[in-house]
């Protein structure tokens, strides 16, 4: 996806955890959507980092979206099991037919995709360092949101 695309759809879940969302429910809100594997280190390495994350800033809008990258991640309860574990309260939607994932043209694990109220992709990031990359992106669309509130 290229900076200042419209989020896409998200549609074509496999099943939601911790309540559905879709493309409208997250409408005139800042959103990070971060795509995660149950098969990825770094990726649970990154998830209490999401967590914080979603408590330091409350106006920020967080979808996690599980992308199996093997047929053993597709176990649902194994990933159910990995949500519970990280206590991610979050929507999570595991997309085990890759619909979301295909829908943001997203090939890595962990990667984080930060749009802005308008609904601009305003950033994104992959793999070892994509969440320390997020830092200053997600100040500058939050000061945003505080200007114009």
């Amino acid at each position: 996806m290229r900076l200042r695309t419209e989020m896409p759809e998200i549609t074509g879940i496999t099943e939601w955890v911790n309540g559905e969302v879709n493309k409208n429910d997250l409408a005139s809100k800042p959103v990070l959507v971060h795509f995660w594997s149950i098969s990825c280190g770094m990726c649970k390495e990154s998830l209490p980092a999401i967590n914080k994350m979603r408590e330091e800033y409350p106006d920020l809008q967080i979808v996690g979206i599980h992308m199996p990258r093997s047929q053993k991640d597709t176990d649902i309860d194994a990933v159910k099991e990995t949500i519970a574990k990280y206590e991610l309260k979050h929507s999570q939607g595991i997309d085990n037919e890759h619909n979301v994932v295909d829908a943001f043209q997203n090939e890595f694990v962990p990667a984080f995709y930060l749009f802005d109220r308008e609904g601009l992709l305003r950033h994104r990031s992959a793999g070892e360092k994509a969440l320390s990359m997020l830092k200053k992106p997600l100040e500058r669309v939050l000061q945003t949101e505080e200007a114009t509130t």
